[in-house]
């Protein structure tokens, strides 16, 4: 079925026939829904800190970042901000030169208020010799838009996020995403004046990056006083996936060559396994506020992290207790009770067991990495959502699932997914190493059973596209999971232009 020419096409992107083959048998096949216990909630697997454990748990981070320990702030950041635009993209293209719907409505009435609003105005004055009040007055408000949005303008249909002017800082000055990351990472996960920050990023985009970072590093250093390593990295083209065609087999190009995909964000578990770091916060791009609005995300994030340590030196401490041979019947007894009860993983045959077999399940599920993520109350978002869900070992552990991930024929489970309590806003913070200071290949934990195949289109040709398991679903589907409820106002993402217009972005 591949060719010389196909074979010398993997060659280059460094993807192994076998795993062409075997995504051909995926699309045959189709992936399975998962087999659900029910929704994550407070008291059944979202913890919900009291005060005095939540300042113990600041304290332990506290503690464990003066200790010297690398930590690494992990930011997926790739992609055009093309859908955070989609409105304004149709108000361009339509007939009418002045705002109709709501959305538009919303966007010129508040156009003032927008952070990039400078920028935009001396655009239009470029291009048209006029500001943007002048625009609107003569009724051109397609002009502002389309010069916001096109390439001769702002670009930002075509820019990722993270280099969108999102906010006003106290001094006047306006921050992108990625600054205002920087902030967050001087103010949570700086380890004795370094703070460590990770972008992934797209290669057409990355210099850009690159340069802004250069440019601003200075002033946030000398402002926060901490030394920043910022570094960048790619979706691998390896972790591309195989196009196919409504029958499945390899989608060909016009020019006979196989089509390849990215393979969505779970590509990025690879890019998280090769940092050196034993901590990791993992957040996106979009999610930031400004600074009269970030103690609540610190104190938010120092809990989670704090949590996280303190559950890893426990876990450290029972492998090594393992290790030696020296534990009694009371000891396993604990273990067990931190397994199913700390970290909400349960074997329902655990009591059948022989004690040989018993230890062995132990460390196994003891020695992998670790995850505490934030979960904030449902209000409507769509997305994922935290979940108590059977295992392949037959083991039940918490899972952030997709409602693809669902079968929506089965009423139990879509009544659970609609009746859950919390959502997912990808708020982690995550422990890479093991208790003998070495580091996880994160590979071996993904789930390949929770992927994902989707309908699109290339030059007007159906297709069938696969993505991976998802960077916080199925590529982190054996960790060990821990899920605490934060504050909804650490959760403010930009899906649309207009959301900066919200009170949390001003």
């Amino acid at each position: 079925m591949l060719t010389a020419s196909d074979l010398q096409q993997l060659a280059q992107k460094g993807i192994a026939p076998a795993t062409v083959d075997n995504q051909l048998e995926q699309f045959r096949q189709g992936f399975p829904y998962l087999r659900l216990k029910g929704a994550a909630a407070i008291g059944a697997g979202i913890v919900s800190p009291t005060p005095d454990e939540a300042a113990a748990y600041t304290q332990a981070w506290a503690a464990y970042k003066a200790e010297g320990h690398k930590v690494t702030k992990f930011v997926p950041a790739s992609g055009a901000a093309s859908r955070m635009f989609k409105d304004v993209f149709a108000f361009v293209e339509g007939e009418s030169a002045t705002p109709q719907t709501k959305f538009e409505q919303q966007y010129f009435d508040g156009i003032h208020q927008f952070a990039f609003f400078d920028a935009l105005n001396a655009a239009c004055e470029q291009l048209h010799g006029k500001g943007i009040d002048a625009l609107m007055a003569e009724g051109n408000h397609r002009a502002v838009a389309a010069a916001m949005i096109q390439k001769q303008g702002l670009n930002y249909g075509q820019l990722p996020k993270g280099l969108l002017q999102f906010h006003r800082a106290d001094d006047g000055s306006v921050r992108t995403p990625v600054e205002e990351h920087l902030v967050e990472a001087a103010l949570y996960a700086a380890s004795q004046g370094q703070a460590d920050v990770h972008f992934t990023v797209s290669t057409e985009h990355r210099a850009l990056f690159e340069a802004l970072v250069d440019e601003v590093l200075p002033k946030y250093e000398a402002a926060f006083g901490v030394k920043f390593t910022v570094s960048f990295s790619e979706q691998k083209p390896s972790t591309d996936t195989l196009a196919a065609t409504e029958e499945n087999q390899p989608f060909r190009q016009k020019d006979g060559s196989l089509l390849f995909r990215p393979g969505g964000h779970g590509a990025l578990i690879e890019n998280l396994g090769d940092l050196d770091s034993e901590i990791v916060f993992v957040k996106n791009i979009d999610n930031v506020v400004p600074d009269r609005l970030k103690p609540t995300t610190v104190d938010s994030k120092q809990v989670l992290a704090g949590l996280l340590v303190s559950l890893q030196a426990r876990a450290f401490g029972y492998l090594q207790l393992l290790d030696s041979g020296v534990y009694g019947h009371d000891d396993i007894e604990e273990i067990i009770r931190f397994v199913q009860q700390d970290l909400c993983c349960r074997c329902e045959d655990i009591k059948h067991k022989e004690d040989a077999e018993l230890v062995i399940y132990l460390r196994e599920k003891l020695n992998r990495p670790m995850r505490v993520c934030g979960m904030v109350k449902n209000v409507g978002e769509p997305g994922g959502g935290p979940f108590l869900a059977y295992n392949p070992d037959g083991t039940v552990s918490l899972q952030i699932l997709e409602s693809s991930q669902i079968d929506k024929n089965n009423p139990e489970y879509m009544e659970m997914f609609r009746s859950g309590t919390h959502f997912n806003p990808v708020d982690l913070v995550c422990a890479l190493r093991d208790y003998k200071g070495g580091r996880f290949d994160l590979k071996q934990y993904v789930d390949p059973a929770t992927g994902f195949i989707s309908e699109k289109s290339k030059d007007g040709r159906p297709l069938r596209a696969l993505e991976l398991p998802g960077l916080w679903n199925g590529a982190m589907s054996n960790w060990n999971t821990v899920f605490v409820e934060v504050p909804l106002l650490t959760f403010n993402p930009v899906k649309t232009v207009n959301d900066l217009l919200r009170d949390e972005h001003k």
